[in-house]
């Protein structure tokens, strides 16, 4: 099978033919169709997330169940799946047993500790895929595996109530969903953002208003949660000034920058929670809003011969929302 080889930290990403995965106990095959290149797998390149390499990278998969392995009776041949992040973990620690997994220190992770999605074939535990609703194709469900699993996740763990307000800073890759979800779901919701040309667009995907900082966010009314997708926490901590009292600040975007927090967020008692995809409830609840039109990726889509360019192109910030590679 052809597949994206990263060959080392800061390789450079080169398609060649590889040996095809064989299903192993409890495991599938799946005749990729289509996967998500997140900002994540720049990160990986990088050295900013630890693995091995070198490695096919990738963690938004969907396609085709091709192959079952010895133990496997959920799914069967033929099954449109994708797959999460987080495939399998220790089942025996504190956190495991708790029912979240995230947390295991032996987690396997998609593209992390396995070889990911970008190829035509993927090997995966059964058990950390999930079924596709018929109605959605697969170039859409893709990056709901990671970039809408996270920001509704992000959404749910706020736990917000009726009337209260939610704002999005990063307008990007992640925050163009986490508008759409919150409208979904019916709240209130605020673009915090300063490109202007982004205006009618942020509109139409279901902002309210939009304001360019946290000044302007607390003269509009404020904030009960933001839902910071932003890589920049620098622009977080300005938009955080936008906070209302108990205000939650949900940090989804990565940044090696330091996190300002005032004497005012602290009198006005402003949670900031890290949020990760928290519950496989929340994966089958962004799925299903997708299916049925209240979701919509903007996507730019690459052939797999084309994933050097679909990867310059995300590092460089310039894909405008998400991309997707396609193996047809």
């Amino acid at each position: 099978m052809k597949a994206a080889i990263v060959p080392a930290v800061n390789g450079k990403w080169e398609v060649k033919e590889v040996p095809t995965p064989k299903a192993g106990p409890n495991q599938v095959v799946i005749k990729i169709h289509a996967s998500g290149l997140c900002y994540t797998d720049v990160h990986i390149t990088h050295g900013v997330v630890p693995t091995e390499f070198p490695r096919v990278l990738g963690h938004e998969p969907v396609g085709e169940i091709v192959e079952v392995g010895v133990g496997v009776t959920s799914r069967k041949i033929g099954d449109r799946v994708g797959v999460p992040w987080i495939q399998s973990s220790c089942g025996r620690c504190e956190w495991c047993l708790r029912e979240k997994r995230e947390f295991c220190a032996n987690q396997i992770g998609t593209g992390v500790q396995t070889w990911g999605s970008h190829a035509e074939y993927m090997l995966a535990y059964a058990d950390a895929t999930m079924l596709i609703p018929d109605s959605l194709d697969y170039v859409q469900a893709a990056p709901i595996f990671c970039a809408g699993y996270t920001v509704w996740s992000g959404l749910r763990f706020a736990d917000p109530k009726p009337h209260e307000r939610i704002a999005v800073v990063g307008i990007g890759g992640l925050g163009h969903l986490a508008l759409q979800y919150s409208k979904a779901a019916g709240f209130e919701t605020i673009a915090v953002t300063k490109s202007k040309d982004k205006a009618d667009l942020i509109r139409k995907l279901g902002a309210d208003e939009i304001v360019e900082d946290g000044e302007k966010l607390q003269a509009a009314g404020g904030a009960d949660v933001l839902l910071a997708t932003s890589n920049s926490w620098t622009a977080t901590a300005e938009a955080m000034k936008g906070m209302r009292p108990d205000g939650r600040v949900i940090l989804m975007g990565l940044s090696n920058e330091p996190l300002q927090y005032s004497v005012g967020l602290l009198l006005k008692r402003v949670r900031i929670i890290g949020s990760q995809q928290n519950g496989r409830e929340y994966l089958y609840e962004a799925l299903d809003y997708a299916a049925r039109g209240k979701v919509k990726v903007m996507e730019e889509t690459y052939k797999l011969a084309d994933i050097a360019k679909a990867y310059d192109r995300v590092a460089e910030g310039k894909v405008r929302f998400r991309a997707v590679i396609t193996t047809n």
